[in-house]
């Protein structure tokens, strides 16, 4: 008799999930871009937004096994099911930030999976939100009950997805039994794997760190305590060091100045031996003139009026090759490095040493 009752109550439900089925696929639509433009609005760099809506023959096997606790389908709430996957531990928490803005959180139904402390536990340490989406978040004429029917979204990380997979995979999840040292074999990358997440946050949080300290002594003119790396060096473009120089080079023709991507030369200054910022302050102090030297021989006598930024940068460093004996060959290397060999650059180079052998702080 009891089987009787739960059949044709979950032949019900079925009969009212097929009834909203188009809503359900309306929704695994919206939400995921919804998320989308929420982590874009906030910053936050996401490995991906899953969704699905569970299949009827899934479902099925869900309400006969459970289906005495649902009085309908609207108590299921993960017939919709979204998925954010982060890079990082402490990503999740911010999604988890932007879905308590964006929906209604029905607490009592959400877990956060990942207060368990089994070692086998890694996997399936997921945040999970049960939602709805409020009226002010969005609304479909042609779906009123879009606003009414909750959903399931589960937040966790790149490793923590990929070991549930694979430990799908294997049979382990599904309760097939399986021997012992499989087991244990299982929980010790589970743990492996832990660590490594942790330890990319620990990461992340110690380069940011550093940038914060490197920003603080740029900001405060202590070049020589900043190594040269790409962060340093992007710290330093941001506060402008070159502008001058390029505007009193731009004044000789009253030229316009382009803007353009100077951290190619990051790689240039590495190759010339420069360890710190306080390398590159001093080429500034040290090269200056020689660099409006040559730009005022290059640029005098022509109608040019649309200068590259890199302009003041480029001359620095042809002045700096040239007073340190690089001569031609340095040229053509300078040029080879910046924009990779090519056949004119010999050619260039010649021109470049020619045009400057006669100014004045060649002679000095």
């Amino acid at each position: 008799m009891n089987n009787i009752i739960t059949d044709s109550h979950t032949q019900e439900l079925l009969a009212q999930y097929r009834q909203l089925l188009p809503i359900y696929e309306q929704m695994a639509e919206v939400i995921p871009e919804k998320l989308k433009e929420f982590f874009a609005e906030a910053g936050i760099i996401v490995a991906a937004v899953e969704h699905r809506v569970k299949k009827e023959d899934s479902l099925a096997g869900k309400l006969q096994l459970k289906g005495n606790k649902y009085q309908s389908i609207h108590d299921v709430t993960d017939v919709v099911g979204i998925r954010v996957i982060t890079f990082y531990n402490d990503d999740v928490n911010k999604v988890a930030s932007v879905l308590e803005r964006l929906f209604e959180i029905d607490w009592e139904n959400s877990i956060d999976k990942r207060k368990a402390h089994e070692i086998d536990s890694f996997g399936y340490l997921s945040l999970h939100y049960i939602c709805r989406i409020p009226e002010a978040a969005y609304t479909n004429a042609e779906f009123p009950e879009l606003n009414q029917i909750r959903f399931e979204v589960q937040m966790r990380t790149v490793l923590q997805h990929a070991w549930a997979n694979m430990n799908h995979d294997t049979g382990y999840k599904s309760g097939v039994e399986i021997p012992k040292v499989y087991k244990r074999n299982l929980s010790r990358l589970a743990g492996m794997l832990e660590l490594v997440d942790d330890e990319f946050s620990r990461i992340r949080h110690e380069l940011a760190d550093y940038r914060r300290q490197v920003q603080n002594l740029v900001a405060s003119g202590n070049l020589n305590e900043v190594p040269l790396d790409g962060d340093a060096f992007k710290s330093y473009l941001q506060i402008g060091p070159f502008d001058a120089l390029t505007r009193r080079i731009a004044s000789i023709n009253q030229a316009e100045i382009q803007p353009v991507d100077l951290s190619p030369f990051l790689r240039l200054f590495e190759a010339m031996g420069f360890k710190t910022l306080g390398d590159i302050d001093a080429l500034m102090k040290n090269y200056s003139e020689a660099a409006y030297q040559i730009a005022c021989f290059q640029i005098g006598l022509t109608d040019i009026d649309i200068l590259s930024s890199s302009v003041a940068l480029q001359n620095l460093c042809i002045a700096y090759i040239l007073k340190n004996n690089g001569g031609r060959i340095g040229l053509k290397w300078m040029l080879d490095t910046l924009s990779g060999p090519s056949g004119g650059n010999e050619a260039m180079a010649d021109l470049l040493v020619e045009q400057t052998k006669d100014l004045p702080f060649m002679n000095q």
